[in-house]
């Protein structure tokens, strides 16, 4: 097995150390668990939990995890809804040493068999059945050729599970009647979390958050939002992605902001869950926004209680923004500006006299260093003049677990992260255009290569080029353009969308529309002109 045990370098903990907690989610549950056992920590639509009865329900597991072989450095996935058994699950990876994989529910077979090669994940927790999905038989399917994979945790099954091989029950191993075994020492700097993003090589990148930096997040907005035990975080985002794992499932142990945690987005039901739990903040993707403020005015209520609406992930129009302002009674809405491998870089306006900042640039930079390059990578230093936009900081990634794909992604130990942008005079980042080759469909980032490596397999196709396109809900769809063989007259996207889906590719990637073209515009060298692409496409909206 792969040695995938990695932990902060000396040099990193030396510049960011003195602002980490160095203290895991599991040592801040058992503190709770014995300061406020009766404490709720979230909010459900259907009740409270407490600090006392997670941690209970931690402990019951870290028995049966390892009864089940789990030990430290062990790697275990989820690919769960926003259910409170996550809590669980993270809690008790943290205090044996495992390290999380979170997976985003939509994903299907073919990123899941890659995903769970590369992190050689041992136990992976899933439901039985979501939402028209046969998780199970999926995983069942994918596990001959999986030989890490030594066990599926299935959680609120309805099925009789004992006699398939591979597979237990969550709640049965929450009645383990094993005694835990002592509890080695975790290293606050090792790997809490390896989380998949797509880059611009197809395959998704795997990227490593150590406990300190997960924390570091959480931190960094506490601080620029001065908040306490009497907020709460309306957590919609799947649990799945940074945003909801750091800022959902986290957070009510680092801090005590506690969650008010949502199944799935249904903006109508957001609106009676934020008034019924007086929840006071959410950071979520711009059609979150947009559709809280159509259901907050159809509803006539003003969510009095909301103070701040953290809006990221993909465009956010200025409009958005001064609308926000106008419909709800005090909420403040900001842009933030940040990625998987860098979270939330910039975080906003929360000032009551910076509206105009908050709608037009992309947050003012927050405990974070940040540099302009321009095409050699040299800086830019005045103020205004775009290019590549560097960061660190103590809230960055550790790297990726190929530490090949390291050389490529930093400049002078500053990640870059592929987006062009300007620093403002108020030390504002304000994004101007991309140069990773990805789609930011809804706040989650689809590779442009791998869409194309799929559509390169249709017979008919002789050359696929995918951009993003405007979308009015989602901010940026899935575009194909395509250049067909000479024995194909035509092409429908239905055709494309089949083979597609036949080809296994996650529902959210299939193009939504296409075009047939006789060539692509290139440069001298031959490379697609990908911007005259996307132009057009802006042109014709």
């Amino acid at each position: 097995m792969s040695d995938l045990v990695r932990r902060a370098s000396d040099a990193r903990i030396a510049r960011d150390g003195a602002t980490w907690r160095n203290c895991t989610v599991a040592e801040a549950a058992w503190s709770l668990a014995q300061t406020s056992p009766d404490v709720p920590a979230f909010y459900l639509e259907s009740g409270t939990v407490s600090y006392g009865e997670l941690a209970s329900q931690a402990r019951r597991l870290i028995a049966g995890l390892q009864a089940l072989g789990l030990k430290s450095g062990d790697r275990i996935a989820f690919q769960l809804p926003n259910w409170i058994e996550v809590a669980v699950i993270d809690i008790a990876a943290s205090a044996l040493g495992l390290t999380v994989v979170p997976i985003v529910p939509i994903y299907r077979d073919r990123e899941l068999a890659f995903i769970l090669a590369d992190a050689e994940v041992r136990a992976a927790f899933i439901p039985q059945t979501y939402r028209s999905t046969d998780f199970l038989n999926m995983y069942q399917t994918l596990a001959a050729d999986l030989p890490a994979l030594k066990a599926l945790v299935v959680l609120r099954g309805e099925a009789e599970l004992a006699a398939q091989p591979l597979v237990c029950a969550f709640d049965a191993l929450l009645e383990n009647d094993a005694e835990p075994q002592p509890l080695a020492d975790v290293d606050p700097n090792s790997v809490k979390a390896i989380l998949y993003t797509s880059g611009t090589t197809g395959s998704p990148k795997a990227v490593m958050h150590s406990h300190n930096t997960l924390t570091r997040v959480i931190d960094n907005m506490v601080e620029r939002l001065a908040l306490g035990e009497t907020d709460r975080m309306l957590m919609a985002s799947p649990v799945t992605h940074i945003t909801g794992y750091a800022n959902g499932i986290m957070m009510p142990f680092v801090t005590r902001t506690t969650t008010a945690l949502m199944e799935r987005w249904d903006a109508a039901a957001a609106v009676e869950f934020i008034n019924a739990t007086s929840a006071t903040l959410s950071v979520g993707a711009t059609p979150f926004l947009k559709e809280l403020l159509d259901a907050s005015e159809r509803a006539n209520s003003r969510l009095p209680s909301m103070r701040f609406f953290v809006c990221g992930g993909a465009a956010v129009p200025p409009q958005l923004i001064y609308r926000a302002g106008e419909v709800l009674e005090q909420c403040r809405a900001f842009r933030v500006y940040g990625s998987t491998e860098a979270p939330i870089i910039t975080l906003g306006w929360p000032e009551d006299d910076a509206r105009q900042l908050a709608a037009e640039t992309d947050g003012q930079v927050f405990n974070y260093e940040v540099r302009i390059l321009d095409d050699d990578g040299v800086v830019i230093a005045q103020s205004g003049v775009a290019g590549e936009i560097a960061t660190r900081g103590p809230g960055m990634m550790l790297g990726y677990q190929d530490a090949t794909q390291d050389a490529s992604a930093y400049s002078d130990g500053f990640f870059l992260t592929g987006d062009i942008g300007f620093l403002t005079e108020r030390n504002a980042i304000v994004i101007t255009d991309r140069k990773k080759d990805i789609i930011i469909r809804g706040g989650e980032n689809i590779s442009a290569k791998e869409v194309e490596d799929v559509l390169h397999g249709h017979p008919l196709i002789r050359e696929a080029a995918v951009v993003s396109m405007p979308h009015e809900r989602l901010g940026e769809g899935v575009f194909a353009y395509l250049l067909l063989t000479s024995e194909a007259a035509a092409m429908t996207l239905e055709e494309v969308a089949r083979f597609a889906e036949e080809a296994k590719l996650a529902r959210q990637k299939i193009p939504e529309a296409i075009a047939i073209l006789q060539d692509f515009p290139r440069t001298p060298s031959g490379k697609v002109r990908k911007d005259q692409l996307r132009a057009r496409l802006v042109r014709r909206s």
